[in-house]
């Protein structure tokens, strides 16, 4: 088997449960507590809702999830759970002008109640794939597939457009980032 195709295989199974942007021994993410903020790093995978309970549990101080260097999820399901809890704790996300989020952890930091971003930060979105080799922007929009995404933006009260744009914006082997014109466009920030 030819290099091309055992990276696309490898792709396509990792796809199945998350972003295919990383490798198979990625580093799960973790927070790094400094006075009332967590300094996140790291895939987002199953361990993630745990972390964030532990943040909840241990640290109730922290006000702001700092999102240093997030470059996806493994898990998509744990992703939203965990995003689910930070909203609901009522959880702030930034990311710092040396920051680099993408793909499930934009939708991370999307849960914030407030969201903010410096000049200099790197929120990069892309299409998601199945483990079929499906991709999104494939599908018709009217296609159920969509429901978990679209369900997920408006509970964080970001519009359907952003999810859209998403899907065109890079295939899922590749990654778009953002410009602070397209933060504004698709509300990303509150501030």
């Amino acid at each position: 088997m030819n290099k091309f195709k055992t990276i696309l295989i490898l792709s396509i199974s990792f796809l199945i449960t998350g972003c295919a942007l990383f490798s198979e021994d990625y580093t799960p993410a973790s927070f790094e507590i400094s006075g009332e903020q967590a300094i996140m790093t790291g895939v987002i995978d199953g361990s993630t809702p745990d972390e964030v309970l532990d943040l909840i549990a241990n640290y109730p101080n922290i006000k702001m999830i700092v999102m240093e260097d997030v470059p996806g999820s493994a898990n998509d399901e744990a992703n939203l759970e965990a995003a689910r809890l930070i909203r609901e704790h009522g959880f702030h996300t930034h990311v710092p002008a040396d920051g680099e989020i993408a793909s499930g952890g934009v939708d991370f930091f999307l849960a914030g109640v407030e969201r903010t971003a410096v000049s200099g930060a790197k929120l990069g979105v892309h299409s998601w794939a199945a483990g079929d080799g499906v991709t999104g922007d494939e599908l018709p929009r009217s296609d159920p597939e969509h429901l978990l995404y679209l369900n997920y933006y408006e509970e964080m009260g970001i519009p359907a457009d952003f999810y859209w744009f998403t899907l065109q914006a890079a295939p899922a082997e590749d990654i778009y980032f953002m410009t602070p014109a397209e933060w504004e466009q698709y509300d990303l920030m509150t501030n």
